[in-house]
């Protein structure tokens, strides 16, 4: 299955029309008119903006292995060098122990 094919897939399985999409994404419906009947793939930079509209990863788009995204956020971009990238990349070098003792720090911070 070609990446336009798996994008129309999920439209459907998320019941969204091709203009609704066009209107989300910004992408001109002939375009995506295009994609359907010439067979085609989206340009690489317009990937993330279709990912997002249709809440799900680009792996999911890339890769035959669309699943439907749970309720709320499953993903996060973060911008590098940002405080909390910076947050991120110092649990990553916490061992298991230490970082289960975070999190017992953060439950007790958001019981307060």
């Amino acid at each position: 299955m070609i990446i336009s094919e798996r994008i129309f897939k999920i439209m459907e399985e998320r019941g969204m029309s091709q203009i609704e999409f066009s209107k989300a994404t910004g992408i001109a419906q002939s375009t995506i008119s295009d994609w359907k009947r010439k067979k085609t793939n989206p340009a690489a930079d317009k990937i993330m903006v279709i990912c997002e509209v249709l809440g799900v990863t680009p792996y999911d788009v890339l890769q035959d292995t669309t699943t439907k995204k749970p309720d709320g956020i499953s993903y996060r971009y973060i911008s590098e060098g940002s405080e909390q990238y910076d947050f991120l990349v110092e649990i990553d070098t916490l061992d298991k122990p230490k970082r289960d003792h975070l999190w017992g720090y953060i439950s007790a911070l958001k019981a307060l």
